[in-house]
């Protein structure tokens, strides 16, 4: 493992040696940071529950769990944050897994134990239970937010241990799974499964009186920043705000209650822009001498009646379905360099951002696309039942909660809580608004798409799914558009359109392309034929997407995919990031894709 000076800092750090044997070293939360953090990540003792039987089995008892770890003919250490269908978890069983147990030690010192002990999890698919010195720390149900167990009462100066059940059921139609696959074998569109611990492990600690959260939301127009900060006792909180180590902004108000709204009027405007990440650091600061750092960037996001405004401009969204699959850790990137190196392959190819579809990705992923001024789109996991309203249940909390996580990113400029919705019932349209209504409510700064493609009950955008390969089909269709303003083109069943509404949105086009091209490799699928050489597939590629561009009422595309994704081979990349085409293809991709669009000539 290659680190780099920051990493080994990290590091150092949080383990408090130079030891360089921890997997995914790097801080998980870099918008809520403090110095005093220890990652869990590493070996784990662990065993697989194929029967669900655990809880019936008590094994949160270390001796029964210890009993049934000696007589399990699987293996019993794992990798964490490594799910075990991968191959970096040192396991890679991909069969169905009903349940998992996990066992970790960690040592405190006095000055650990002292204040407040915070035991995160990025993620734990799906329903997890935590036990810490043989009492029950707490549960938690979702396979993808992240949350947070307060230990302080459990946790003591000497060894602590830390043990986790997660079971996990795709085909229940009670959980949201995104792209996992709900058969044996990974299939069309969906994947190899991800089950139990599958993002940073790591404990926190913070004096007795701490701020817990914050929020920031930029406003442009006023060149101030909104700071919401939520605490654990205290009585004033004071934010600083900077630009390249110089102070632009400060601000002190007394807490009402647990909460505190400030106002950081700055100095100096810089614009976080697409390819032109400015980025302000931020030090929040409660009274009773917590702190922690973050940053924030400056942007506005509103809509025309054609395009989406990034900072009062129209911007045509030259995007990428970015599945965040890999080959050696399936939903978890290998290293932090990972995530950035998969925005620098999107951004060569010319495009300035990407849906980020079908799950929610780590922090860090967002962290990057922040740095590197990539717009996304976040999105959640489908697949739940809505057919009798009870999915509202299964969906909606896990949902907020990601919402929440995510506000003050810069890079994100709007939800898309579904993917794809195609519902002929009476119940399911009812849920598809409420997840629209609550995502604006929690969040009046960005669109919400009710769900991308599909039936539109309840949208700021209209977006729409077209794997046309023809490029003179395409255009005929979506010419239309410019002898009717309330004309949409969309690709679905005609009784099903008949329950869509057209209110005038902005319209882009979210999934296009995917076009077939495997011929190193047997097998896949991909939308169309594959083209016989790698000039007709640049030619397919530079029609299709001519035309999106030079239609004047599509203010965006976005291209299926970044990468193969298993069987699904239609990437611009293979799996394994290695490059599909020759030189001159890619620098084709990237020259029609900077061209200037329609919607940016006016």
């Amino acid at each position: 493992m290659n680190l780099d000076d920051e990493t080994k800092r990290q590091v150092e750090k949080s383990t408090g040696s130079a030891s360089l044997q921890i997997p995914r070293p790097e801080h998980p939360r870099p918008q809520f940071v403090r110095d005093t953090w220890m990652n869990l990540n590493g070996q784990w003792d662990f065993l697989f529950d194929f029967g669900n039987s655990g809880l019936d089995r008590e094994l949160w008892d270390e001796a029964k769990l210890s009993d049934a770890m000696s007589q399990s003919p699987m293996p019993t250490t794992i990798t964490v944050p490594f799910c075990p269908e991968s191959r970096l978890s040192g396991i890679g069983y991909t069969d169905w897994i009903a349940a998992v147990w996990y066992r970790r030690r960690f040592t405190l010192n006095e000055a650990q134990s002292a204040g407040r002990v915070l035991l995160h999890f990025g993620a734990v698919d799906y329903h997890a239970i935590i036990w810490l010195n043989g009492e029950k720390a707490g549960e938690h149900t979702g396979g993808y937010a992240s949350f947070t167990l307060d230990i302080t009462a459990l946790a003591h100066t000497g060894e602590n241990t830390v043990i986790v059940y997660a079971e996990d059921n795709n085909r229940s139609g009670k959980q949201p799974c995104g792209k996992q696959a709900r058969k044996y074998y990974s299939n069309g569109c969906d994947y190899t499964r991800t089950t139990g611990i599958w993002q940073t492990v790591w404990l926190e600690f913070t004096p007795k009186q701490a701020l817990t959260s914050i929020r920031i939301t930029p406003d442009v127009a006023t060149c101030a920043a909104l700071i919401d900060v939520e605490t654990v006792g205290g009585h004033s909180v004071e934010a600083v705000a900077s630009y390249c180590g110089r102070a632009v902004a400060r601000a002190q108000v007394a807490l009402t209650g647990s909460r505190a709204h400030l106002e950081l009027k700055l100095s100096e405007l810089h614009l976080w822009d697409v390819g032109q990440p400015e980025l302000y650091d931020l030090r929040v600061t409660l009274d009773t001498g917590d702190a922690v750092q973050s940053y924030f960037g400056m942007r506005s996001v509103a809509l025309s009646d054609k395009a989406l405004l990034l900072n009062g401009r129209p911007v045509f969204m030259r995007m990428v379905l970015d599945q965040g699959f890999n080959p050696e850790g399936i939903y978890t990137a290998p290293s932090d360099a990972f995530l950035r190196r998969d925005i620098e392959l999107s951004m060569a190819l010319g495009m300035n951002g990407a849906r980020l579809h079908q799950r929610v990705f780590e922090e860090r992923s967002l962290y990057w696309a922040d740095q590197l001024g990539y717009l996304v789109w976040g999105e959640y996991a489908n697949t739940c039942s809505l057919s009798d309203g009870r999915g509202i249940g299964y969906f909606l909390p896990e949902w907020m909660e990601t919402v929440k996580r995510d506000y003050s990113h810069p890079s994100i400029i709007g939800w898309t809580p579904q993917n794809e919705s195609y519902w002929t019932g009476a119940v399911e349209p009812i849920c598809q608004k409420v997840f629209y209504q609550v995502t604006r409510e929690m969040d009046k700064t960005r669109p919400v798409i009710d769900a991308s493609g599909g039936i539109h009950f309840e949208t700021d955008m209209y977006d729409i799914h077209d794997y046309e390969q023809d490029p003179a089909v395409l255009k005929a269709r979506f010419d239309k558009m410019l002898e009717d303003p309330m004309y949409v083109p969309n690709p679905i069943h005609q009784e099903q359109l008949k329950k869509n509404v057209y209110a005038g949105q902005p319209v882009w086009v979210s999934e296009y392309g995917g076009t077939f091209w495997n011929p190193s490799e047997p097998g896949g699928w991909g939308y169309g034929s594959t083209p016989k050489t790698e000039a007709a597939f640049l030619e397919r590629y530079t029609g299709l997407t001519n035309v999106l561009m030079q239609n004047e009422r599509v203010c965006g595309f976005c291209y299926t995919q970044l990468t193969d994704v298993e069987q699904e081979q239609n990437g611009l990349y293979r799996y394994d990031r290695s490059r599909k085409f020759s030189d001159e293809i890619y620098e084709g991709i990237r020259k029609v894709n900077e061209q200037t669009a329609a919607i940016e000539k006016e």
